[in-house]
């Protein structure tokens, strides 16, 4: 995985603000690159530097292996919950998920302003890795 794609995934999930969630999807189409699973893949591997938490699966499931870590960062954070979340904060049973209808964040201009900044430095820096040298170039 080329680290500017790393890079400009956490930059999106950096501007994710508490109470607030995205799919996978939503950051590939926020940064206009890659795919859910792309998006996914940056997580696992790089997303505990930023609020991992904040980014799901579109069913709203909190990332598998960490449920109990991110219901108490949504509990702090107000974000809007379905299900026995409440029981599961308290016996670790019972099946809950983000109301992503009600979490998923809605980027503001100044928002937007940024993400542009985000993908086309992104796009750039990847024409730059795919640019063939073949040495006529002055």
């Amino acid at each position: 995985m080329r680290m500017e794609y790393v890079t400009a995934v956490l930059a999106v999930v950096d501007l994710v603000p508490p109470g607030a969630a995205v799919s996978y999807g939503d950051v590939a189409e926020l940064l206009g690159s890659g795919g859910p699973r792309q998006v996914g893949a940056v997580m696992s591997h790089y997303g505990s530097s930023v609020a991992w938490w904040r980014v799901l699966k579109a069913s709203g499931e909190a990332p598998q292996g960490h449920e109990a870590e991110a219901l108490r960062h949504y509990l702090e954070e107000s974000t809007p919950l379905h299900g026995a979340y409440e029981a599961f904060s308290r016996t670790g049973e019972g099946r809950w998920r983000v109301d992503l209808v009600l979490a998923r964040w809605t980027p503001s201009d100044t928002d937007f302003d940024q993400l542009d900044v985000i993908s086309d430095q992104l796009e750039r820096q990847l024409h730059i890795l795919s640019v063939h040298d073949d040495e006529m170039t002055v």
